[in-house]
């Protein structure tokens, strides 16, 4: 399996390339600071220097070309709501429409959870971040990709557990980056889950177990 992961510098990208390449995946990972590259190739990955705002949507779909999957987990992590819109937003747009030029039908979004900060004191900034983010989601969810988009809940450095709970609506809470990598793996191992949004915390389930679950259409409760 050939993935391109957009993002997999950060902390769910790079837990993501880790289990990718010990699984014997290529992992192909797209950065825009010459310094994440030393952080890619430590994680298994190729690293790729692209920046996702200055990139062509044919550039990227160069990039692409070849990949059995996309995964995308880029974000702005509060540097102002221009990067957000640039990359959570129209960043999303354009590698969703690469992908498409591309022929790669599999587009994974680590996405956020609806109930995600509510209980701080809002900020404009923040209300932009969600206001993109749910944009972003339905701008994807309306192309003829196999999409899965992931909303995972408060994200933490905390070990993870390989249990989560995964399924269209959940309470909210949070869950180990680690967890997030895990499911985004599984989801790649199962082609028969897609075009849905999960919700993700951490649970009692088996990450895989949870996984094919929703797959095949059960609950992981």
């Amino acid at each position: 399996m050939r993935v391109f992961q957009i993002g997999a510098a950060g902390g769910v990208g790079r837990r993501l390339a880790r289990l990718l390449a010990a699984d014997g995946a290529q992992v192909i990972g797209a950065h825009r600071d010459p310094a994440q590259a030393a952080v890619l190739e430590e994680a298994g990955a190729t690293p790729v220097l692209l920046d996702l705002i200055s990139a062509t949507v044919e550039e990227l779909a160069e990039a692409i070309r070849g990949s059995d999957a996309v995964v995308f987990s880029a974000g702005a992590h509060g540097t102002g709501a221009d990067k957000t819109t640039a990359i959570d937003g129209k960043g999303l747009e354009k590698a969703a429409e690469a992908a498409r030029l591309a022929g790669v039908r599999r587009f994974l979004l680590v996405s956020v959870f609806p109930d995600a900060g509510r209980g701080r004191e809002p900020s404009e900034g923040f209300e932009h971040y969600m206001r993109v983010k749910k944009s972003a989601d339905v701008y994807l969810t309306r192309t003829d990709l196999d999409w899965v988009i992931v909303r995972p809940g408060t994200l933490t450095d905390e070990p993870g557990t390989g249990r989560v709970e995964a399924s269209l609506a959940i309470e909210y809470g949070d869950v180990p980056r680690d967890d997030v990598a895990a499911f985004l793996h599984a989801t790649l191992r199962e082609p028969g889950l897609t075009r849905t949004i999960v919700e993700l915390t951490g649970g009692g389930t088996p990450v895989d177990e949870a996984a094919h679950r929703l797959a095949s259409g059960a609950s992981t409760r």
